[in-house]
Formats: C-alpha cells, structure tokens, sequence
C-alpha cells in the first residue's frame, strides 16, 4: 500500500519523459528475471499514456517514451535461447526488434522496443569504418552524420538505466556520449516500479548540456 501511494506521488510529478531509454542488463540479470524486460516494457508504455495525458497546450518537455533499448552483455549469444519465449512476449504489447548475434526479427506493433544481445559499440564502430573503406569514400568526405548512417543503431538514448552497481558496457558507445546515467544499486531481479519512477524524476530534474 505504501509503495502503491508512492508511485501514485511520483507519478503525480512527472512531466518529462526521456523519448529513448537504454537499460544495461547482464546474461544473469535475464537468467534470474527474463519476464522483467516485458514488464518494463508495460510500465513505459503505461507511464507515458499517464504523463502524456496531463501535459498542457504548449508545455515544453517530451512526454512520450517512443523507445526501449535492452542491452544483454555476453559473451555467448546463444546463451539467451532458453529465455526467447519470454522475450518475444515483448511483441504483444510493442513493436519488438531483437538483435542476436547474426540474427534479426522483429514483430508486434506500438512502442519500439529493441533487445540486443552480446553487441559491442567497439565493433560497431569498426565494422562503419571497413563499410566506408569498402565503399571507398575519402576522409574528408566522413562526418559525423555521413559515420551515423553506417551505426546499427541509429538513434541516441536520452537515459541509460544500470541497476545492480555493476559498471557500464561499451554498447552505443558513440550514441550515448551525451545520455544521462542513472546507476541504481537495486539488482534487476528486484527492479520495482518506483526504482524506475525514481530514475525518470532523476532524469527530469537535470539540466541537458549535450556536452556544451
């Protein structure tokens, strides 16, 4: 009951959402809590039916959350086999697109949702260099949007949520120079709602330079 008047509190508080969240998760985090992610999914979607609904005509500040991001850091893709059922569950609620290894699929409708497993941002970066080299284009012709249009995932988090304490991986590593953190010391087994609802007042109370 407590807990419940306190979601209500923060709830109540919010009026600005970040439009893409990336969450940092580990082979054991999905090992111990797979049904997690479908359940972060329904409160992002949720929360931004409830934000998007107070917001007033002309109110600066985004309210929708358009974009989750699930990074599963291993070593071993195929690690993840036995918890697909569970993550393409994600796809009955949002639209689901799911990165293993050499693999993509994608299904559902609504709210992107990505899950990506054992992708570094190092190699991502090198495989857009050897893209330009094979496709011969000069060093002074490469920009930063001409790199953009060869990254595998292109678009940047406005969040990075780490629960757990464990330090960050190098996945969008180029995309998230300018992301916020936000480290949570609650493992992602026993990830609450109102761990998340703390993240997002915590995002909206900070000042965004993007690096200036």
């Amino acid at each position: 009951m407590i807990y419940w008047l306190y979601e209500r509190a923060l709830i109540r508080n919010l009026h600005i959402l970040p439009a893409n969240i990336c969450f940092m998760l580990t082979e054991n985090d999905l090992r111990k809590a797979p049904d997690k992610l479908y359940e972060v999914t329904r409160w992002c979607r949720d929360i931004s039916a409830h934000v998007g609904k107070k917001k007033k005509n002309g109110e600066d500040g985004n309210t929708n959350i358009a974009g989750i991001t699930f990074h599963i850091s291993t070593p071993n893709p195929e690690s993840v086999t036995p918890y697909l059922s569970q993550i393409e569950k994600i796809g009955k609620i949002a639209h689901l697109s799911l990165h293993i290894g050499e693999t993509d699929e994608s299904c559902g409708e609504g709210m992107a949702v990505c899950v990506a497993v054992g992708k570094s941002g190092r190699e991502e970066i090198a495989g857009c260099i050897r893209a330009m080299a094979r496709k011969g284009l000069s060093p002074e012709s490469v920009t930063e949007e001409t790199f953009e249009q060869y990254l595998t995932f292109r678009y940047a988090p406005d969040l990075v949520i780490k629960t757990g304490g464990d330090h960050l991986t190098d996945f969008l590593i180029w995309q998230s120079v300018y992301s916020e953190l936000f480290f949570s010391d609650v493992n992602w087994r026993w990830f609450r709602k109102v761990d998340f609802l703390r993240a997002l007042r915590d995002y909206q109370a900070r000042v965004r330079r993007f690096g200036k």
